[in-house]
C-alpha cells in the first residue's frame, strides 16, 4: 500500500472566501470604522490610566446563536447608558473555542451545531452578527484562536484575548503584535504568570512572520507591536489569583513593573461555578485602589448555567462554560457602578 496516496485520498479541502470578499460582502461602514477606532482609543485610555473607569467584558462564554446574542446585547446596550459613567462595557462575542481534546469548536467553525462544519457559512454569519451587534452602538470582543481567521474579523474588534492555553504560542505572539487592537495574555492553566509575561514582552515588540494578505495569498508580515498587550490573571487548577494577597506575590516575585491587569472573573478565579463571579467582581472592586485593576471579565448570557447541545435547547443559554443570567449579571454591574461612584467621591473629598 502507498501511504503517501492513502493520506492524500483521506484528505479533503473545501474552499473559502477570501477575507477581501468577505468584508466586500459584508462591508463596515465609514461611521462604524469610526466607532471602531474610538472604542478602541477609549480601551487603550483605560489601560493606560488616563480613563478611570472599569473596563468590563461581558457576554456568553460562546456564541451558538444570533437571536440570544443580539438580545444579549440590546440589554447590554442599556445597561451602558445607566452605568457609563463608571464602567465601559464591552460585549465579550467568541467565535471560536479551544478544546482540551475535542468537541465544538464554536459557531465559526459549525454554525449549525450539527456537525457539519460549514465553515463557509460561520465566516458569513459570524461577519454578519458582529455588524449587528455594532450597529447597536457596541465594542467587541473576542478570543484570538486561529491566526488565519483573524484576516476575516481584524477590522471589527475592539479588544481580544490569547488564551491560558496559547500564551506560550509564538505564532499567537506575532500576530497579537500585529491587531490594531489592544490584547491581553491569560496566565497558564497551571498558574504561570512568567508565560503571559514572556508573551506580552513579545508581542509589544515588532516581529516578521508567516502570515495571509487580504487577497489570500501567503505573505510576509512586518508587525509594528502591540502597545497595549497587557496581563489576565485567570486563576488556574490550584486556585484563584484576583485577590489583593495574590496581586502582591505576582508583583514581588516579578520585579519588574506589570503591565496593565485584568481580571477573568470565571475559571480557575471563582472555581468554574459561574454563580461565584459575582463574589470574584465585589472583592475586586473593594480592592482596586491597592491593586489598580484596570478591566474584568465576566462569562454571562440570558440563562444561568450551561447545556448540552441537542435538538431541544434552552434558547439563552450557553453550550459551553457556564455563565451568570442577565438578571444577575444586571444587578452585579449596578452594584458595582454604585460602588465604584461613591469610593470616587471618597477619593476626591
Amino acid at each position: 500500500m502507498n501511504t503517501a496516496n492513502t493520506l492524500v485520498k483521506n484528505q479533503t479541502e473545501t474552499i473559502l472566501s477570501l477575507p477581501q470578499q468577505l468584508k466586500q460582502h459584508l462591508p463596515l461602514s465609514p461611521q462604524l470604522t469610526a466607532q471602531v477606532v474610538e472604542h478602541r482609543q477609549v480601551i487603550q485610555n483605560i489601560l493606560a490610566g488616563k480613563d478611570q473607569r472599569l473596563l468590563v467584558i461581558t457576554g456568553p462564554c460562546s456564541i451558538h446563536d444570533e437571536a440570544s446574542a443580539l438580545d444579549y446585547a440590546k440589554k447590554l446596550k442599556q445597561l451602558q447608558t445607566q452605568v457609563a459613567d463608571q464602567i465601559f462595557l464591552v460585549m465579550r462575542a467568541y467565535i471560536e473555542k479551544p478544546r482540551t481534546t475535542v468537541g465544538w469548536k464554536g459557531f465559526l467553525y459549525d454554525p449549525n451545531l450539527d456537525g457539519s462544519s460549514d465553515m463557509q457559512l460561520g465566516l458569513e454569519r459570524s461577519r454578519a452578527l458582529y455588524l449587528n451587534i455594532l450597529e447597536m452602538g457596541l465594542p467587541i470582543a473576542s478570543e484570538v484562536l486561529s491566526p488565519m481567521a483573524t484576516v476575516y474579523f481584524d477590522d471589527l474588534l475592539a479588544w481580544g484575548a490569547i488564551g491560558a492555553r496559547t500564551s506560550e504560542s509564538q505564532i499567537h505572539r506575532e500576530i497579537s503584535s500585529h491587531m490594531p487592537y489592544s490584547i491581553g495574555f491569560k496566565n497558564g492553566t497551571d498558574g504561570s504568570i512568567q508565560i503571559a509575561l514572556d508573551a506580552i514582552q513579545s508581542a509589544s515588540k515588532p516581529h516578521q512572520f508567516l502570515g495571509m494578505s487580504q487577497s489570500g495569498l501567503p505573505c510576509m508580515i512586518h508587525s509594528a507591536g502591540n502597545p497595549q498587550a497587557h496581563l489576565i490573571l485567570r486563576g488556574s487548577n490550584n486556585g484563584p489569583n484576583y485577590q489583593l494577597a495574590d496581586i502582591e506575590k505576582i508583583k514581588a516575585q516579578h520585579a519588574a513593573e506589570l503591565p496593565a491587569l485584568v481580571i477573568d472573573c470565571s475559571h480557575g478565579n471563582s472555581s468554574k461555578n459561574p454563580l461565584l463571579q459575582p463574589q470574584v467582581l465585589h472583592t475586586i472592586v473593594t480592592e482596586r485602589l491597592k491593586t489598580n485593576v484596570r478591566g474584568v471579565m465576566l462569562e454571562s448570557h440570558l440563562i444561568d448555567g450551561n447545556q448540552k447541545i441537542s435538538t431541544e435547547m434552552q434558547y439563552g443559554q450557553s453550550v459551553t462554560d457556564g455563565c451568570l443570567g442577565w438578571e444577575k449579571t444586571e444587578q452585579l454591574l449596578l452594584e458595582v457602578a454604585h460602588t465604584l461612584a461613591s469610593t470616587c467621591l471618597k477619593r476626591s473629598a
